[in-house]
């Protein structure tokens, strides 16, 4: 029973990325940050866990990126299935899905694709190679905040649809190419293992007090930006 305490958490964070879809095609988004957060934290919590427990096993990476798929791979697809149905919904009849929305779930592929791809990626072990899918989650999530909330009346430049369809390939393209990326896990309790992680969260925290939702957005714009002026310290440690 120990050796599943890390596949409890993952099947958590599969089960919280579910119920998001649900709140999110039911009309119902002020549950989607809390629901995120929680797949997040299990994410997070799973493999933290199995290093604490001294467990290593082939499933538990299996299931891992099956619950990725969902949470960080087909959650972003459908907010931006849902940002672009608010836009164009009008124009498709009453009842019916709005077929100019579902080009949203190239996304969703795309990102089951570099998940798969990082499975069989040996050299992804100190940092990534290109976005990972829960970083592009965040950027959707505070796009899709933002919009919602119409937060400094930015939500009828989020919701442009050559926004909305140039973002599709642009974050496509990010998690499937060759950049290197910062990786942003934890180790251990070390300060200086984790210098990384503490600069960018309080980064985060000064540009959440002042972008509120945005922040979410802003703060993976910077992560690409230094990920691509430091390939160099990203490869060396």
């Amino acid at each position: 029973m120990i050796n599943q305490i890390p596949n409890l958490f993952t099947l958590s964070n599969l089960f919280c990325g579910c119920c998001t879809l649900v709140f999110l095609l039911r009309g119902q988004p002020e549950m989607v940050p809390w629901l995120l957060a929680g797949s997040f934290l299990f994410d997070y919590g799973d493999g933290m866990t199995a290093r604490a427990l001294g467990i290593c096993s082939p499933l538990g990476k299996e299931l891992d990126s099956l619950a990725d798929v969902v949470s960080f791979g087909v959650v972003p697809g459908a907010m931006l299935y849902v940002m672009l149905e608010k836009l164009l919904g009008g124009q498709e009849p009453s009842g019916f899905v709005c077929l100019s929305s579902l080009p949203a779930f190239i996304l969703s592929a795309c990102a089951a694709m570099r998940l798969g791809k990082f499975n069989i990626d040996t050299r992804q072990t100190t940092y990534f190679i290109g976005l990972t899918t829960p970083a592009t989650t965040v950027f959707v999530l505070g796009l899709f905040l933002t919009a919602q909330t119409d937060y400094l009346g930015l939500a009828s430049i989020i919701l442009h649809p050559i926004l909305l369809y140039t973002l599709i390939p642009v974050l496509c393209y990010l998690m499937l190419s060759e950049i290197p990326m910062f990786g942003m896990k934890i180790k251990g309790l070390s300060l200086k293992d984790n210098r990384i992680n503490l600069l960018f969260l309080g980064v985060f925290v000064l540009v959440a007090i002042v972008l509120k939702p945005l922040a979410l957005s802003a703060i993976i714009i910077l992560y690409i930006l230094a990920s691509l002026i430091w390939p160099e310290k990203i490869r060396n440690g």
